[in-house]
């Protein structure tokens, strides 16, 4: 489908353009060993609100996993942040580090150089992986953690054990880098209480060609960065509430 007539690149559109009315501007901060991480951030912030990271999950960009909910956080009284992970959205690096404790390193960086010291903090997934990670590298920082859908305490033998839908580490891939409409399809029902009851090839075909189909060597290797050889008794011990 051209990009002038994509469904996707229009719901884009609108989700900056919630961003953009919620207060939001768009930021990107060069870090020295070359990443760069994109970021919303405050176009005034106000020293009377606490500040919020919010991180998405791997199926999404900042954009799409947040859009709905900024208007009640703000209400909330929240200042928000809200980065695109490396390799999502306009974050990208040029090394070989796929952990999350290195998205947790970029993510830190990326708030002291927007000059915020101490936050709270979400990650949903994916990001929920890579907010467990900042609170235990940076305790100073992040005051209090919320972790929604994320399996933080996943061992690698527990996808052959049969504890999740998927046995091993290819399968685990192929929905979370859907590259066809039925693995897609998959990756909604799964993620989804209410998944759509009619979801047409056209419209997840339109939707792969623009949200999945960038970075998708560097994504697979943090599917395996983050399940290789996990164990929980590596896990390290937060105090965060």
């Amino acid at each position: 489908m051209p990009r002038c007539l994509s469904f996707t690149v229009a719901r884009d559109r609108c989700y900056r353009r919630a961003f953009l009315a919620a207060g939001l501007r768009s930021s990107s901060t060069a870090l020295a060993d070359g990443a760069t991480v994109h970021c919303w951030v405050p176009a005034r912030p106000d020293p009377s609100r606490p500040p919020l990271l919010l991180l998405h999950g791997f199926g999404a960009t900042a954009i799409w996993q947040w859009s709905a909910y900024l208007r009640p956080l703000l209400r909330a009284g929240f200042d928000l942040y809200v980065p695109d992970l490396l390799f999502f959205g306009a974050s990208k690096a040029l090394g070989p580090d796929r952990s999350e404790s290195y998205q947790a390193s970029c993510i830190a960086a990326a708030m002291e150089a927007a000059g915020v010291r101490r936050f709270g903090l979400m990650g949903v997934s994916y990001g929920g992986f890579v907010a467990y990670q900042m609170a235990a590298m940076y305790p100073a920082a992040v005051e209090r953690v919320v972790l929604c859908c994320a399996g933080v305490c996943l061992e690698e033998r527990d996808l052959a054990s049969g504890l999740f839908v998927v046995s091993d580490m290819g399968e685990a891939i192929e929905i979370l880098l859907p590259q066809r409409p039925e693995k897609l399809r998959q990756l909604v029902r799964l993620s989804f209480v209410r998944p759509p009851p009619v979801m047409p090839s056209c419209f997840l075909w339109d939707y792969i060609q623009v949200m999945c189909t960038n970075y998708v060597r560097e994504k697979t290797e943090l599917i395996h960065a983050l399940i290789n050889d996990r164990k929980l008794s590596d896990l390290p011990m937060i105090t965060q509430v």
